[in-house]
């Protein structure tokens, strides 16, 4: 790792732990909610403590005067639900694009045990050769998704992970087992800090919940979508979860804290 990429980490994160919400999920789903006037979105959740935001290049343009001084994450690649295959992830930028948009770091999508694993750990590895010549970091999402595969076993999550780390990633991303206790084989996989999706949106609690066993496990935070930028209240469900990753706050002291109700 250079000097670089430990400076630009600082920026997307703080003091080794992330609150990350990716928004690319434009070319994924279209406009829906939150995404449309993503810009009060993007002012809401590093408003509420996120520590990066994150996009496709084009985005770019709407991020930059709304983020709040935080960090810039660019991803590589995507598909769309409409398409003939969700799991086909394809590239669309490269890391020297992300730079020239202001990019503090890239993000790449790789779906383990998929038909499409082969082509996915190849640009992966170019990615992280690419990233590494500039200093930039790479945040790998690494999900156990494929025939045969259960998406929540904490083993397939674990061979996930370290496949990120053995590919060159600086962080990574996947998904969450269900507790603490799976969990944490999964941290222990990898030296690598491990963030979890947030998946669909669930309530209050659960998402509070699931962080809060992300932490216990050893995981270094979370990188967040549809359960923070679809909520009905970005800037509070963002200080929440920012509260359990950033101060070790409790579900209750967090949905106390960021005014949500206790009982949600």
């Amino acid at each position: 790792m250079t000097t670089g990429t430990d400076a630009r980490l600082e920026r997307i994160g703080t003091d080794g732990s992330y609150v990350i919400i990716p928004m690319d999920h434009g070319i994924t789903m279209g406009a829906v909610q939150g995404l449309k006037d993503i810009e009060s979105t993007i002012d809401g959740v590093t408003s509420g403590g996120a520590d990066a935001v994150l996009t496709q290049k084009g985005v770019a343009p709407r991020v930059h005067d709304n983020k709040n001084g935080k960090g810039y994450i660019v991803h590589l690649n995507g598909s769309t639900t409409i398409g003939p295959d969700e799991q086909d992830k394809r590239m669309t930028g490269t890391v020297e694009e992300a730079i020239r948009v202001g990019a503090d770091a890239v993000s790449f999508h790789i779906n383990v045990g998929s038909d499409h694993e082969p082509d996915q750990i190849s640009q992966l590895s170019e990615v992280t050769e690419q990233a590494q010549r500039f200093g930039i970091p790479v945040l790998a999402m690494a999900y156990a998704r494929g025939p045969g595969v259960d998406s929540a076993d904490p083993e397939a999550l674990g061979h996930a992970v370290r496949l990120a780390e053995e590919l060159g990633a600086d962080i990574v991303k996947t998904g969450y087992s269900g507790d603490a206790e799976s969990f944490q084989h999964v941290v222990e996989s990898t030296r690598l800090p491990v963030v979890i999706a947030g998946g669909s949106k669930g309530t209050d609690r659960e998402t509070i919940e699931m962080v809060r066993g992300v932490m216990d496990a050893g995981g270094a935070g979370v990188s967040m979508g549809r359960s923070i930028f679809q909520h009905e209240d970005p800037e509070a469900i963002a200080r929440a979860v920012a509260g359990v990753v950033h101060e070790d706050l409790s579900t209750d002291e967090a949905l106390a804290e960021s005014g949500l109700a206790l009982e949600a």
